[in-house]
């Protein structure tokens, strides 16, 4: 596969040298612009060309890992059985396993335990908390990591997302002092698929609903969560996930219709959560020191929950932020900008296609003729954040794919570094908003040290120059507000924001 992909590369882009992203670049007529967006394309490979196939622990790493999440999630289906999962992540091998190198992060820079739980429609959520090692430092800073700690929920993204896709962000942020709970929403990864509607007498406990019944408010049919790709479903499960994140021995989570399932009655980390007031909220009124993070519908999903629910004080959207009057295929309508924002977006949808396609959305291209439009990625959310005088950032990693925020094996499209920008931009907007540290220097800096896992239980520290690993067709951007109350706006890669 690396052979075929290279040799292509080499016809396409040949030995010349590219100019440097943080440029305009060549005209859109040009050779040099073909060429250059040619290694682009490629470099949207690059996770699984420079980096799975180029690691020798990653293929025995990913079987091991595979054999056993495949196990494990059979014989927890199997204790199980009125709470069937009828999905990819539940019944195929590897679905949900994430990166196999991080395999050792438990014992040596972490702690997680598995949770249960069940939505406002009965359906079993299953999930997972993560922590940091008890008497840890922080593997950046070395400053000793002492509890209790803000809070993160994040929602996976659609198209049978699981949360072990997922587990890169969490443990990233778990290590550095938050607690971090991902699940799988209604109908993904081992989450159940219908839900418990009532049902003939003497059908307690069994999964039951009415498909012609009148839909809810925010449903698309009569049996709720059904199908699992809908925006209602991720909404429901980021507000219920909030609700059992923040419950406690003494405010057990209420779990309806939860008869016959093995539930949690509370968050098991509830300790280490912080519920001590915000003294400094960046949003009036929201003094939880909570925030929310989701991915693609999960994006969308937490774009809409954080304008309603007081207990969110900042919110991380990949790919994408929506907000009202968004443009692209997810629903902004009824979204209102109220907490900190973080937008990571993409340049390239689930597949990878030339620059003259780029118009519309990364995730419904059309024909784009004179270009990418640099101002694509802007109008989806973060436009909206900065009209409504809500801080606001706008990432955009270069060669970057929808996929770039899930662990999948092998055979799905994401750039080489990606996944490392996005995990440093979210760890520095949390503890700007969440941990209220005077970071704008950091946010807005050139040079950026990741810890990446290589497998065998190690991690190695990576550099990641920002100017090589932005889009050169989309600007990055923020609007940041001050202590002075001045606030601080500009175009960080210099391509026409």
């Amino acid at each position: 596969m690396r052979s075929r992909l290279a040799l292509v590369t080499s016809l396409l882009v040949g030995a010349s040298l590219l100019a440097s992203p943080a440029t305009a670049g060549p005209d859109p007529t040009s050779p040099d612009y073909t060429t250059r967006d040619a290694q682009n394309i490629a470099d949207a490979y690059g996770r699984v060309t420079e980096g799975q196939l180029q690691n020798p622990a990653y293929l025995p790493a990913l079987v091991q890992a595979s054999t056993q999440k495949n196990v494990d999630q059979l014989l927890a289906q199997a204790a199980s059985p009125t709470r069937p999962a009828l999905t990819p992540g539940n019944l195929l091998p590897g679905w949900n396993v994430g990166n196999p190198l991080r395999a050792g992060w438990e014992q040596t820079r972490g702690r997680i335990r598995r949770v249960a739980f069940t939505n406002q429609y009965g359906a079993l959520l299953r999930g997972t908390v993560y922590r940091p090692a008890p008497g840890a430092v922080d593997p950046y800073t070395g400053r000793r990591l002492e509890g209790p700690f803000p809070g993160v929920v994040l929602t996976e993204g659609s198209v049978q997302g699981s949360e072990g896709m997922y587990e890169w962000l969490a443990q990233d942020l778990a290590e550095r002092g938050y607690v971090v709970l991902t699940y799988d929403v209604q109908g993904q990864g081992t989450s159940e698929t219908l839900p418990h509607q009532g049902g003939p007498a003497g059908a307690a406990g069994l999964p039951f609903c009415d498909p012609f019944a009148t839909p809810a408010d925010g449903e698309s049919t009569g049996c709720p969560g059904v199908p699992a790709q809908q925006l209602s479903n991720f909404v429901v499960g980021t507000r219920n996930a909030l609700g059992f994140f923040t419950s406690t021995p003494d405010r057990p989570y209420r779990n309806p219709k939860a008869a016959g399932a093995d539930v949690s009655a509370y968050n098991p980390y509830w300790k280490l959560f912080d519920r001590s007031p915000d003294p400094h909220p960046a949003t009036p009124g929201r003094t939880t020191r909570i925030a929310i993070i989701g991915h693609s519908m999960g994006a969308a999903a937490v774009s809409k929950v954080q304008g309603t629910d007081d207990r969110v004080a900042a919110v991380v959207a990949l790919d994408k932020l929506t907000g009202p009057g968004s443009e692209g295929p997810l629903d902004g309508a009824g979204n209102t900008p109220v907490v900190p924002a973080l937008a990571v977006q993409s340049e390239y949808g689930f597949s990878v296609s030339p620059w003259f396609l780029s118009g519309g959305s990364s995730l419904t291209p059309e024909a784009s003729p004179d270009g990418p439009d640099p101002m694509r990625e802007r109008r989806t959310g973060f436009d909206a954040w900065r009209r409504s005088g809500v801080d606001s950032m706008l990432v955009v990693p270069r060669a970057s794919t929808h996929l770039e925020y899930t662990d999948i094996p092998l055979v799905l499209p994401a750039s080489r570094y990606g996944q490392d920008l996005a995990s440093v931009y979210v760890q520095r907007w949390l503890d700007r908003y969440l941990k209220h540290r005077d970071n704008t220097d950091s946010l807005l800096g050139t040079h950026f040290r990741y810890l990446e896992p290589v497998g065998n239980g190690e991690w190695a520290p990576v550099d990641l120059a920002r100017d090589d690993l932005l889009s050169f067709y989309y600007c990055s951007a923020y609007g940041l507000g001050t202590d002075g109350g001045v606030r601080a706006s500009g175009d960080i890669t210099g391509v026409g924001c």
